[in-house]
């Protein structure tokens, strides 16, 4: 039997920060992967070796926000294990049916000037939505990169210019109040408040959209910051595509001594008469030791529902798996993700176009009514292709080493239920996708682009469409869920994903949480993974942990803010 420190189920990406941090401090680590690939949502793969050998597609996540708002590139120093990434600019394109377009650059000057062609209105306002979104996130940004209830460690991540954010944002009774009321509208609210023009909110609305829920939804204002982002600190890709993020850490990790075994799917946590988690079986039978802890990179829900035995729980929360199974809200909607080699980049030939366009994300939002019945349908169980919108790349143009010479890679999303309603208990595990349902959808996501991109039919080499309940197969995700858990206000921070287990423990002694589920959420960040470790580290010795984080923090602090060394 082999026995580690720690077992890690799932090798996500956040599984292999938190097994590379956990090596660097001393620790032995096993991760568990269930695929024949690790990298969970974070992969880059030959998906279409027979149709179109040499082509590369990001089977999930490809736009890099998040993990430029946190220390996990610098602080594992993942450039020596071969990650380079390539920014973006411009980071948005849109074009809208009346001829006009959003084109997003970096520079948010660039971008007024982009606005001001069609409306000088709403460029001064773009410029003073951004100001207020990047001072909220400047804001925020230190509550991501700490446990959600560590008030040392989050107060160590501020430095001069985040307190001044966030004075900036609350500094008064009446910020305060304005910035509650804020957070608890909606999306299309704000878009309503500060701009005039269908071909800016638009866009706006759809990225906004990106967290998962409709932009009517109240409580989700926060999704407007998503184009904040891009502006700084910027959107980038790992050149060879997401996966050789995964790459570097896989290095890191096996030169550390961590050790990663995949096609092992694990069946059961080992729990003694303690209730102490001491290891895993998996589904082949066999037994991994872990002497002083499990971490699961896997959403809660499955962790406690399918893989803790009832008795083991029961006793210690005996409301823990009811509410697992009934409190935490997965809406339905996921994506139908859509994969295709071309022959040549798109074209949108009534734009004036340049392969400029294409660098940053495309994305087809007619409307913020498009945008609304894409995501409340889909939420309702229906398919809303009639009037398809998307966000898509063509991440070759950026990156021509993920195709042959001269060829391309397209990469589409399309939000699409979970469960179709009318054809419950059919298709792929019941819940109505069938190949003929996904292609017939994704020909109806094409005939839409090809209004805007008429060369893209006659452009495709060859095409993988992965319906909802397939992506849920193969990443292992409730409902298709790729953020294990809803990302809306009532299941964020420390509500997420249920407050008794928001920072990373368990009821479980020796059982932890990390992932996508966990603070501060989805995406590609590393901070759930980065959080858990030291949540992790801190429980093996406490007192001399937290006063050693304490002065850290103190440190930090006073550097940033008065030049202390």
């Amino acid at each position: 039997m082999q026995t580690y420190d720690v077992v890690i189920i799932g090798a996500g990406h956040n599984g292999l920060t938190c097994a590379a941090y956990l090596l660097k401090a001393g620790y032995s680590v096993l991760l568990l992967e269930k695929r024949s690939v690790p990298g969970g949502a974070a992969t880059t793969e030959e998906a279409l070796p027979e149709e179109a050998p040499g082509f590369n597609f990001n089977l999930c996540a490809i736009d890099h926000e998040f993990i430029h708002l946190g220390p996990v590139v610098e602080e594992l120093e993942l450039e020596k294990y071969g990650l380079e990434y390539l920014w973006c600019d411009p980071v948005v394109f849109c074009p809208h049916p009346d001829g006009k377009y959003f084109l997003g650059h970096k520079s948010v000057e660039k971008t007024c000037a982009e606005i001001e062609r069609f409306s000088p209105r709403d460029a001064q306002k773009y410029a003073e939505f951004v100001d207020f979104w990047q001072r909220v996130l400047g804001a925020i940004t230190p509550m991501f990169n700490a446990p959600p209830k560590s008030i040392i460690d989050i107060a160590g991540n501020y430095n001069l210019d985040g307190i001044k954010d966030l004075l900036s944002v609350l500094g008064t009774p009446d910020k305060i109040l304005d910035f509650v009321r804020t957070m608890l509208t909606s999306p299309e609210d704000l878009m309503n408040e500060w701009f005039d023009s269908e071909f800016l909110k638009a866009p706006l609305a759809r990225l906004a959209a990106e967290i998962g829920a409709p932009p009517s939804q109240k409580g989700l204002a926060v999704g407007a910051i998503m184009m904040a982002m891009r502006h700084k600190p910027g959107m980038a890709r790992p050149k060879g595509g997401t996966g050789a993020l995964t790459k570097a850490l896989l290095k890191l990790v096996e030169a550390e001594g961590g050790k990663v075994l995949t096609d092992q799917s694990v069946e059961q946590v080992l729990i003694d008469d303690n209730r102490r988690a001491v290891g895993v079986r998996t589904a082949n039978g066999t037994e991994y030791r872990a002497t002083k802890g499990v971490i699961s990179n896997i959403d809660a829900r499955r962790l406690f529902l399918q893989m803790v035995d009832p008795n083991a729980i029961d006793p210690v929360d005996p409301d823990l798996r009811e509410r697992l199974e009934r409190r935490i809200v997965n809406n339905n909607e996921t994506i139908l993700k859509i994969d295709c080699a071309l022959s040549e980049p798109l074209r949108f030939e009534a734009y004036n176009h340049t392969d400029e366009y294409l660098v940053g994300s495309v994305l087809i939002a007619d409307s913020v009514y498009q945008v609304e019945k894409g995501h409340s349908l889909a939420s309702m169980g229906e398919i809303p292709d009639e009037d398809p919108s998307m966000y898509l790349d063509v991440p070759t143009i950026l990156d021509p080493s993920m195709a042959p010479e001269g060829k391309h890679t397209l990469w589409i999303e399309f939000f699409a239920p979970y469960n179709v309603r009318g054809r419950e208990g059919t298709g792929l595990n019941g819940t109505g996708w069938t190949d003929e349902l996904k292609n017939k959808v994704a020909d109806r996501v094409i005939d839409k682009l090809a209004d805007y991109a008429p060369n893209v039919k006659q452009s495709i080499i060859a095409r993988r469409v992965e319906s909802p309940a397939e992506l849920g197969a193969r990443l292992g995700a409730y409902k298709g869920n790729y953020y294990h858990v809803d990302m809306t206000l009532d299941q964020m921070i420390f509500f997420r994903p249920l407050p008794e287990i928001a920072n990373y423990k368990t009821p479980i002694q020796g059982l932890f949480l990390t992932g996508a589920g966990t603070h501060p959420g989805g995406s590609i960040s590393g901070m759930p993974g980065r959080n858990c470790a030291r949540t992790f580290i801190n429980s093996q010795q406490p007192i001399t942990q937290t006063l050693k984080n304490a002065g850290n923090s103190i440190k930090s602090a006073a550097k940033s803010m008065f030049g202390i060394i």
